[in-house]
């Protein structure tokens, strides 16, 4: 008896599968159902999602996005991002009452001084941008044969990564841009200052050290960041006097850490990452320049902090919408956005070297 019915329990199951099967193909065939971007090219089928499906699947995508981070690319450095919950406002500034020496002094009876401690600082105004990854159906079969190849994670990603540059060369063209800057900032070197070994009798680090009391004189604090152009990296590393200093080490080169011990920064990061221009010609994003900074993300609570600038970004961003499928085309869409706004805050707290090497 328990064999039999064993037996009738697995025709019942094998049945239900079957009538299963059958209703899928025919709810599909009139438009229904439609094929998964994640299963594609096994055969199986997923209903329209619902919001509440579709919160199953588009988070993973969302942290693939917001965890991705492109090799070269220190935008970040020196524009720290600051999640905003408006496109648009004004972010509370302090001004320099702590370099003030007030009046304090209080005769019996008269007022006590007092002191306006924050206001309304420059306004930002976010730009949105979106951009599609499209992966045709024939890509997502063949990826689907292969183990461990998620092709809905890899179009992301690559989406992501152009957004990504794209933020890198706007914040590079501000940090750039010599207009930005006080004229006690900047500096474009002369030929015979240039910090290459063609010019070995250039003191790159006399400079620097113009360049940290330019700013200190400003904001009271001495730069904590270096960004440098790779063409400069590339050429300061085996430039004589550097290498003099470290001649004791076995060494003919130094290292960033190293550098940035000897010139006492918190950090000097290389601007590596690349983009191709109209002419069709591959161009670095930071060129030959070096940019020094303080900066640092400050509260209401501390006061602020006199940093350099912010990437003001809308909270819940970058996002990947849900994922469709285009007909036409035959192929699956991945929708990614992103609402953002690199802006220099406070340009004292910064210095621009232009053309530091030849």
């Amino acid at each position: 008896m328990k064999q039999l019915y064993r037996n009738n329990l697995q025709l019942h199951i094998l049945l239900a599968c079957a009538v299963a099967l059958v209703c899928y193909a025919v709810l599909a065939h009139f438009g229904v159902l439609h094929v998964s971007p994640d299963i594609i090219g096994t055969g199986a089928v997923l209903a329209n999602m619902t919001p509440a499906a579709a919160r199953i699947v588009d988070p993973v995508l969302t942290t693939a996005a917001q965890g991705y981070k492109h090799a070269g690319m220190v935008a970040d450095a020196l524009f720290p991002a600051v999640p905003v919950d408006q496109r648009g406002g004004k972010i509370v500034s302090f001004g320099r009452e702590d370099f003030k020496i007030y009046n304090t002094l209080r005769a019996p009876g008269a007022n006590t001084q007092r002191v306006q401690i924050g206001y309304a600082g420059n306004p930002y105004a976010l730009e949105d941008h979106s951009l599609e990854g499209v992966a045709p159906i024939e890509n997502m079969q063949e990826a689907a044969a292969v183990p461990g190849i998620n092709l809905g994670n890899a179009t992301v990603r690559k989406v992501q990564k152009i957004i990504a540059l794209r933020k890198e060369k706007a914040a590079a063209d501000i940090a750039r841009t010599a207009a930005s800057y006080g004229a006690a900032n900047k500096i474009t070197l002369p030929a015979n200052s240039k910090w290459s070994s063609a010019h070995a009798d250039s003191q790159p680090s006399i400079a620097i050290e113009t360049a940290k009391d330019a700013v200190r004189a400003k904001i009271g604090l001495r730069p904590n960041t270096c960004v440098l152009g790779a063409a400069v990296w590339s050429k300061l590393k085996y430039h004589s006097t550097l290498i003099d200093r470290f001649k004791y080490t076995g060494r003919d080169s130094i290292t960033l850490q190293m550098l940035a011990e000897l010139w006492e920064f918190e950090r000097i990061v290389v601007g590596d990452a690349v983009y191709v221009n109209n002419a069709g010609v591959q161009t670095d994003v930071w060129g030959k320049d070096v940019v020094v900074a303080y900066t640092e993300l400050g509260t209401l609570e501390d006061g602020g902090a006199p940093s350099y600038g912010y990437t003001y970004q809308l909270r819940g961003h970058p996002f990947v919408e849900q994922p469709y499928y285009d007909r036409n085309s035959k192929s699956w869409i991945y929708p990614v956005t992103d609402c953002l706004k690199p802006v220099i805050a406070g340009a004292d707290a910064g210095y621009l070297f232009t053309d530091a090497v030849a």
